[in-house]
């Protein structure tokens, strides 16, 4: 057979040099002259495992193609397919055959230059690499169909095709095994865009989940029936997974042509051709991370392929609980720090560069892109911290969703909520989404969601964290915080924020104070005092010191709460409120209208309140190092109670008593309860090392029980 093979790399040159081989008269048209100059001067080489020789097959640079050739084959990257069919279209003789020898779906733009009815199309899954000008490494022996893309038969022509091309067969449905291979091709691409090898990127339990979410992304678009081969089955993804990783560990060819065109060979990967024919938001995530490799933002590492699987665990966990607002696709940050591979998401509340600051509402959400980044922000991106997602709020942090916004759901039982304000953060912590989120805190809305999702949520002292590039509800209540899974990240995340280096060596064993008479009353249902009790005795058996604290000087301090937080959010969202009513849920207009009552003499009131109201709790807890309790009288209900209402006041009872002195508090999980319950600690003003020494202490005190 006579055959003009257009692209001489990896794969057609490796065709043409067996065809050659076998006495068939080929030659090799292709752009890069060095490689035909190579082939010319010395010859075609294949080596590796599988065969080893030397060919001379007909080879010429792709300007000098002339004449009419009635057996031309493409096998070129599917970004040069549209060059390459046009010139292909001026040599192919009336009655000629064109065979496309390529990864992707090429055929609408073959067919814009080249006749339909003179195009045979070829799926290939054998591995090869263009180690230098006239060298090709063949790693091994894979599938090889060809058949005919627009009629389900296997004709005269196909078969002569057969005869010629190594390790061909023919099949009467060749649009099925494209199919298949760009569900298998998706897997590669996750996998190239880290250092891992296929082999080991299929057969990591990381990212098991992923791999088959990713190939089933792209099966539920195909139009026809897949087909599977060399172990991958359409209809057996989780067996495929193990018989590719065989596969592939068998082969000489380590990493795709993808990692090789990234990393080896520093040039255009076929990515923006896979972003145009799959859709689906697992290949988009893909295909934005190769373009950031591309153009020189990232490099191919593990980190990109955990922010992969950070994706999928949102999609497939956390946004059908309401918790996330917007993905941030290949988010900026440095190559390294003591935070690379962390994924992050972010309460929308919080300004991120590019991405609307939505506040839970909805007109804000569709609102233009920021044009300012909160410094907490800017600080993970300089750590080295992905960004990859804003998360869910209550409207404006202040206690009730919008009725247009679903709020977030329970992790643990979606029948329930996630708790506010910062539910979706901590919602894409506990589905294993993020290691770390950011939420705000003015009357423990981070450490009640903490609570409810069976998750970390850490209050670090007043003004600790910056609120720049946050929007307020009450300034003088405001903190930032991080929800994470364990203390120890916790800690570290605040040390990077604070840029605190400060270690103790030994830290004294703290002195515990407990209000006795809030375990005892009505106030705490049954599964939370059942857990508190449980914490009380292992902590007395494992020898803290626990002190009985009188109530009185929290009750008072609690009395000024209200009054400061309704005055100042009216104070922030007045000139809104006044303009447009509108542009608010009716709940929370209610809410923040309830402000507009409050005299300034009132509020100023409230201030002096709170300042004697410290004073006095720091007085009666001498002695006591830390506070413990829980860090809410309930469980998750069904839904978050206005914050005006009884049930509101009750949610907040115990955590908002650390917003008005503005010291350190955390919710730590305990285990043992049929829903989530959190314990709080509390320490004094700045003690927050000492407050995470020990709070990640009594963690693994519970852990163990």
């Amino acid at each position: 057979m006579q055959m003009t093979i257009v692209g001489a790399g990896a794969i057609g040159g490796m065709i043409g040099a067996h065809m050659a081989a076998a006495g068939h008269e080929i030659t090799l048209c292709d752009v890069d002259h060095a490689h035909i100059d190579a082939i010319r001067s010395h010859g075609l080489t294949i080596e590796g495992p599988i065969a080893n020789f030397t060919v001379h097959p007909g080879a010429i640079y792709a300007e000098a193609l002339d004449g009419l050739h009635d057996c031309i084959a493409v096998a070129v990257k599917s970004h040069h397919t549209g060059s390459a069919s046009a010139l292909v279209a001026e040599h192919l003789s009336p009655d000629g055959v064109l065979l496309t020898v390529q990864n992707g779906l090429t055929l609408d733009t073959v067919a814009q230059f080249v006749d339909p009815t003179q195009i045979v199309t070829a799926f290939i899954n054998i591995g090869a690499d263009l180690m230098e000008p006239g060298r090709i490494r063949q790693g091994n022996i894979g599938a090889f169909y060809v058949g005919e893309p627009f009629a389900n038969e296997v004709t005269d022509r196909v078969r002569r095709l057969v005869e010629a091309l190594p390790y061909a067969k023919s099949t009467d449905n060749i649009l099925g095994y494209l199919w298949g291979k760009e569900a298998y091709g998706a897997m590669l691409w996750a996998g190239a865009v880290s250092d891992l090898s296929i082999a080991q990127s299929l057969s990591d339990p990381r990212y098991h989940d992923l791999m088959i979410a990713i190939a089933r992304e792209v099966l539920d678009q195909a139009p026809v029936k897949p087909e599977g081969f060399d172990g991958f089955e359409p209809m057996d993804l989780e067996g495929s997974l193990v018989r590719l990783a065989a596969f592939n560990a068998n082969s000489a060819k380590s990493h795709s042509g993808i990692y090789r065109d990234l990393m080896v060979r520093r040039r255009p990967t076929e990515v923006n051709e896979f972003l145009s024919d799959l859709a689906g938001p697992l290949t988009t995530h893909v295909g934005r991370i190769i373009q950031a490799i591309e153009r020189g933002e990232r490099t191919c590492e593990v980190a990109n392929l955990d922010l992969v699987n950070a994706y999928y665990r949102a999609h497939r966990f956390a946004e059908p609980l309401h918790a996330i607002v917007h993905y941030l696709d290949a988010p900026r940050r440095a190559e390294s720090g003591p935070l690379h591979g962390y994924q992050i998401g972010v309460k929308d509340l919080i300004a991120v560069a590019g991405t609307p600051l939505g506040n839970g509402n909805p007109i804000d959400m569709s609102g233009p892109p920021s044009k300012v980044e909160a410094p907490v922000i800017t600080k993970l991106r300089e750590a080295g911290a992905d960004i990859f997602a804003t998360t869910s709020l209550l409207e404006y942090a202040l206690g009730s969703p919008h009725p247009d916004l679903p709020d977030a759901r329970n992790p643990v039982a979606p029948s329930l909520t996630a708790g506010g304000s910062s539910g979706g953060s901590a919602v894409i912590v506990a589905v294993g989404a993020a290691q770390i989120a950011l939420g705000t805190d003015s009357g423990g809305s981070v450490r009640i969601p903490a609570h409810y999702c069976g998750v970390v949520g850490f209050k670090p002292t007043y003004q600790q964290l910056s609120l720049h590039g946050v929007t307020p509800l009450s300034p003088t209540l405001d903190h930032l915080g991080i929800l994470t899974r364990d203390v120890a990240t916790a800690n570290r995340c605040y040390r990077i924020l604070t840029d605190t280096n400060e270690t103790r060596s030994v830290l004294p064993r703290p002195h515990l104070g407990f209000i006795a008479g809030h375990l005892d009353s009505d106030l705490l249902d049954a599964t939370v005092a059942n857990a508190m009790h449980r914490v009380l005795a292992l902590l007395g058996e494992a020898g803290y010191e626990l002190d009985e604290m009188n109530p009185e000087p929290f009750e008072q301090l609690d009395h000024c709460f209200e009054t400061i937080i309704s005055y100042e959010a009216y104070q922030i969202h007045a000139p809104q409120l006044l303009a447009d009513r509108a542009h608010f849920g009716e709940e929370t207009a209610r809410v923040l209208a309830l402000g507009g009552d409050i005299t300034p003499a009132h509020y100023e009131a409230a201030l002096q309140e709170r300042t004697a109201g410290i004073a006095a709790l720091t007085a009666a807890s001498r002695g006591v190092d830390m506070f413990i309790g829980p860090t809410a009288p309930m469980v998750a209900p069904g839904q978050n109670p206005s914050m005006d209402t009884p049930e509101g006041y009750l949610e907040g009872v115990m955590t908002r008593i650390y917003n008005l002195t503005g010291q350190p508090a955390i919710s730590i999980p305990i285990a043992g309860s049929r829903l989530p319950v959190g314990l709080q600690l509390g320490a004094a003003f700045g003690e927050d090392l000492a407050l995470l020494h020990w709070a990640a202490e009594i963690e693994e005190l519970l852990q163990r029980a």
